[in-house]
């Protein structure tokens, strides 16, 4: 009797040891997807600056709209969002599974075509467009190429997990109910 006892603990051990591994290696497989670090320049998606064409595309993915990323080649601002939080693996998948990501120059003189099939340049289009004058913007738009609610960010993020909470804000439509500044509020309290 106390062999089978024995036996029974043996096991009993034995299997809590095989799901306390499999739990830790699942833990740490999580960890790694989180805090991959890649290009940022792998965030956007290619674009040939045809919004037309952008929001068909956007609505053939399935997307939830198009977010736009307004910035100059000498924005520091810029520059620590690339390094420090568009270069996350988890930030790259969740923007890229919900919205079409483009990045427009300012300062730029490379012809694009705007939502309304207009021909205008990345700076007009930044500048008359959506009166873009300090960077890094982050700009979310419906598969109209229109403006979202309180889909607009100036500046950049305190973290990637801001940046996410932006993103989420946005995908669950929380910004049609609230401005950002009070969602991080709200989010902060439940955390």
């Amino acid at each position: 009797m106390a062999s089978l006892k024995s036996k029974l603990l043996l096991l009993l051990l034995c299997v809590c040891s095989t799901l306390l591994l499999s739990a830790k290696e699942n833990t740490a497989a999580t960890v790694e997807k989180e805090t991959e670090i890649r290009d940022a320049s792998t965030f956007f998606d290619e674009s040939l600056n045809d919004m037309q064409e952008e929001k068909e595309t956007a609505t053939d993915e399935g997307k939830k709209g198009i977010l736009l990323m307004f910035e100059m080649d000498e924005c520091p601002f810029c520059a620590r969002m690339k390094k420090t939080v568009l270069n996350r693996g988890k930030v790259q998948d969740y923007f890229r599974e919900h919205f079409r990501i483009l990045a427009v120059d300012i300062e730029g003189d490379l012809e694009l075509t705007d939502f309304s099939g207009n021909d205008t340049t990345q700076k007009d289009f930044s500048l008359k467009q959506f009166r873009v004058r300090a960077t890094p913007v982050f700009q979310f738009l419906d598969l109209e190429g229109k403006p979202i609610k309180n889909g607009r960010l100036t500046g950049a993020t305190r973290d990637a997990n801001e940046f996410m909470m932006l993103g989420q804000y946005i995908v669950e439509g929380e910004n049609e109910n609230m401005p950002f500044v009070r969602y991080k509020r709200k989010q902060k309290k439940i955390n």
